[in-house]
């Protein structure tokens, strides 16, 4: 039988536990003086092994002698088994996994997404070409537990059993599992996983990255973990502004990836991971065309160039290609035109309500308004909310506060948009406002699952079909 240890930490309230990175830093040190395997599997609670061979299919990669002394982790994208047909709420993120995972990873590695990856335990205790800088003075930087800073220097696996775990050993552990053990250390700071943000494993991905470690991105045609997806708006929202939360605030602080990483890693993979960190920041872009311009429209005030204008055919020509090209990406990657118009519609459903409120939620916590908490996102299925999600149905109960953003926008863009098309009849001025009555009208028809629930009906209201 495979050796099985559960590890319970310790927790006081008058410390901080540090969430998920601080059960994983006390999972690296316990799991040292037990087996002290070189490399260890993170998955979420939701999560589970969907094919045995996943091991041996990371490990092609970790032992192979051109990448292994570089190589901190293996990627496998979050596949989930009950994604519905339409996927109304984009909770396969097809554009992350299917397209700019697999870009990122030609050019040093893409972004640790928090589960699913095989990690190099060593590549958490320093560089590539410095693994050993910490034990210069191992218990400043790793504490003084000697039975522990002893595996560092044995990274073979111990042939343990639970009948051979001596009083010492058990006892060795908890002490590393308490809560004061990291106090005068370098643990979440230069070792292990990072303290700095609430998206643990993305940060700390992202430092390994610019420490010089690699990683690689592995899609095999045979998903090998299966997870859960969210199936409603209140939990897709929430997920949503926990990422764009932790990722804004990463790319605010002292580790912006335009400076702190651009010395660090290649320029490309700078701005791949400035994408990901910076675009929170849409939602301002989105708020500021969803009222400017139909506020303009109403008032009869042109903001672009007639139709019959050649300047037009440019603006006409970009907005087409940047349709087209998310087009071919869906369709290349086994998408359908049904999937291409999900991503559109939720993509700015998400940009004017959870990654608005992930902006909001950086600057309070800037501010000392709100302290940093974890979110977590639910996971126990209800046959009810199953039933609205695999029928194509939004669900907004729970999501409210998420929707006064957007529904304020989708009733300005409503009176903008009548009161316009009234000018615009009136005065026979379609030629020169064309371009706002096309982007009024696109708002409503992205809005419409926001439209119908406003609309009182018989049935819940917040149950909105979409065809």
């Amino acid at each position: 039988m495979p050796l099985l240890v559960y590890v319970s930490r310790e927790k006081r309230p008058s410390l901080p536990h540090r969430f998920k990175a601080g059960a994983l830093n006390a999972l690296l040190r316990v799991s040292g003086v037990l087996s002290n395997a070189p490399y260890m599997l993170v998955l979420d609670c939701d999560m589970y092994c969907n094919e045995p061979s996943s091991a041996k299919q990371a490990m092609c990669f970790h032992l192979d002698p051109k990448l292994s002394s570089s190589l901190a982790f293996v990627q496998y994208p979050q596949i989930f088994y009950n994604v519905s047909q339409k996927d109304i709420y984009d909770g396969q993120a097809r554009s992350a996994y299917k397209t700019k995972y697999q870009g990122m990873d030609g050019i040093g590695g893409t972004v640790c997404s928090g589960t699913g990856y095989y990690l190099k335990k060593k590549a958490l205790y320093g560089s590539p070409n410095q693994q050993d800088e910490h034990l210069l003075n191992p218990k400043e930087s790793f504490g003084d537990s000697t039975k522990f800073i002893d595996s560092l220097n044995h990274t073979e696996n111990k042939d343990n059993q639970s009948d051979q775990f001596t009083t010492a050993i058990l006892e060795e552990t908890k002490k590393l599992a308490s809560c004061s053990y990291e106090d005068n250390t370098k643990w979440g700071k230069q070792i292990g996983y990072s303290y700095e943000s609430l998206l643990e494993s993305s940060f700390t991905g992202y430092l390994l990255h610019t420490r010089g470690w690699k990683s690689v991105y592995l899609y095999p045609k045979r998903a090998c973990f299966l997870g859960s997806t969210t199936i409603d708006m209140k939990d897709a929202m929430v997920q949503l502004m926990k990422w764009s939360s932790g990722l804004l605030q990463v790319g605010l602080s002292r580790f912006n990836p335009l400076v702190y990483g651009m010395s660090r890693m290649s320029i490309l993979q700078s701005m791949c991971y400035a994408y990901f960190m910076f675009t929170p920041f849409l939602s301002i872009a989105f708020l500021l065309y969803g009222t400017i311009p139909p506020l303009c429209f109403l008032n009869g005030v042109p903001l672009y160039p007639t139709a019959s204008d050649p300047w037009f055919k440019v603006f006409a020509v970009v907005y087409v290609s940047s349709l087209l090209q998310h087009l071919y990406e869906v369709v290349s990657s086994d998408g359908s035109l049904t999937t291409w118009w999900n991503e559109q519609r939720i993509y700015f459903i998400k940009c004017v309500s959870a990654l608005l409120f992930g902006c909001l939620d950086v600057m309070m916590k800037s501010f000392g308004m709100v302290k940093a908490n974890f979110r977590l996102t639910n996971k126990v299925v209800d046959r009810e909310k199953l039933e609205r999600y695999e029928n194509g149905t939004f669900d907004l109960e729970g999501a409210k506060m998420f929707m006064i953003p957007l529904t304020v926008m989708v009733l300005l863009n409503v009176v903008c948009f009548v009161g316009g098309i009234k000018r615009v009849i009136s005065n026979n001025n379609l030629d020169e406002m064309f371009a706002q009555v096309f982007m009024s009208w696109t708002t409503l028809l992205f809005s419409y699952p926001i439209l119908k629930g406003l609309v009182p009906n018989k049935t819940k209201s917040k149950n909105i079909k979409t065809n």
